[in-house]
This record gives structure tokens, C-alpha cells and sequence, in this order.
């Protein structure tokens, strides 16, 4: 253990400073009815921080943390057209269509494209008064692949918040039929809206 006076040199208390653990509640896991385990989960789910939630479970971590809050990073048009949790925070898109609107004729849908203000957005709304307290995200996209890709770009920008993944997003996963009607936020029966309430994407009202 280092010892530090008031006469330490400045080296010495940068040093125990850096080797002290940090105490917040961010470095507490969150009590979860429904754990999820990372080898049921694609690679494309999967997170650097390993963290993960469904949807469900994070219904009622929303409710019982103040701490902790929702962000949507789904597109803007999802939100408008398809609804969104009540309980997000904030919409912070990490994707956007492609204003080309050019056709992936793999996937037979029109491409995204990379948010370039994602992550300052992301910090912006961290900084806000809206995230006073906050220090743990769960991250929701479609049904969990985008909201994965959000977090390592967070992850890779030194976001210093806790990040869980909501795996099976706001709509789920799809049904043998290609239903999204297996899991996700809407079919656990929580609280969702079509009426974009005012604030929601930040800075654009």
C-alpha cells in the first residue's frame, strides 16, 4: 500500500491514485431474474464489457434504479413509425438510412449508414442535466445486434459507464415465420408509445 503525505511527490499520488479502485455504483452488477449467458448469444449481440439484459429484466431494473437508464440507438423513423419504450431516456441513433438509399439485396433492405455524431451525442447527454446520477446504460436497438455495435463504439471512445446490452431489443427476435414476435420489449407486454414525446432525441426539437 502506498502511503501519501502532503509533501508525496506529484509522480507518487498520480500513481496511488491510478492503482486505487474506483468505489461507485457502477462497478455493482445488476440484480437480473433473468441472466443472460454469453454462449446463448450470436456474435453479433456480444459486447467487450460483457454485460447483458433482456428486456424484460430490464423493465424492472429501469424501475427500482434511479441509476440507471434506457437509451434507444435505433433510428429516428423506427421511433416515429414502429414506437419506442416509455421509459427510454433518450433516442441517440448509432446508425441512420442511407440518404441513397441504397438497396442489400443479402439482406433484402435499405443500408444504414454510421451516425458520425454518435458518440459526441452519446457524451453530450451524459454531460446533460437529463443524466444527473446516471452511471449505467442499457443500450436497446431492433433486437440487440446495433445496440452491441453501439457499445464497443463507446467502449473504443472511453465512455467511463456502465454498459449493458438489451439482447433482444425493443421488437425481438424473429419467429420461424420471420415474425419478430419471440422476445423484445413490446411482446413482454412493457410500456411503449407511438406519440414521440418532446425531448427524446436531444437537441433536435
Amino acid at each position: 500500500m502506498i502511503r501519501m503525505t502532503r509533501f508525496a511527490a506529484p509522480a507518487l499520488v498520480a500513481l496511488a491514485l491510478a492503482l486505487t479502485p474506483l468505489a461507485s455504483a457502477a462497478s455493482e452488477a445488476l440484480t437480473l431474474q433473468e441472466p443472460v449467458a454469453t454462449e446463448t448469444l450470436s456474435k453479433s449481440k456480444q459486447t467487450a464489457p460483457g454485460l447483458y439484459i433482456t428486456a424484460a429484466d430490464a423493465g424492472r431494473v429501469l424501475a427500482d434504479n434511479p441509476n440507471v437508464a434506457l437509451i434507444d440507438v435505433r433510428t429516428p423513423s423506427e421511433v416515429n413509425l414502429i414506437g419506442y419504450a416509455t421509459a427510454a431516456a433518450a433516442n441517440i441513433p448509432s446508425k441512420l438510412m442511407d440518404p441513397a438509399l441504397s438497396f442489400d439485396a443479402k439482406k433484402g433492405m435499405y443500408k444504414m449508414v454510421d451516425n458520425p455524431a454518435f458518440v459526441d451525442e452519446m457524451k453530450a447527454w451524459l454531460a446533460s442535466d437529463a443524466a444527473a446520477g446516471v452511471d449505467t446504460l442499457l443500450v436497446m436497438c431492433r433486437s440487440g445486434s446495433r445496440s452491441a455495435a453501439a457499445i464497443s463504439k463507446l467502449v473504443e471512445a472511453g465512455v467511463d459507464v456502465t454498459l449493458y446490452n438489451v439482447v433482444d431489443g425493443f421488437e425481438g427476435d424473429t419467429n420461424d415465420a420471420g415474425a419478430r414476435a419471440v422476445n423484445g420489449w413490446r411482446n413482454a407486454g412493457l410500456p411503449w408509445t407511438y406519440k414521440v414525446r418532446e425531448g427524446l432525441r436531444p437537441g433536435y426539437n
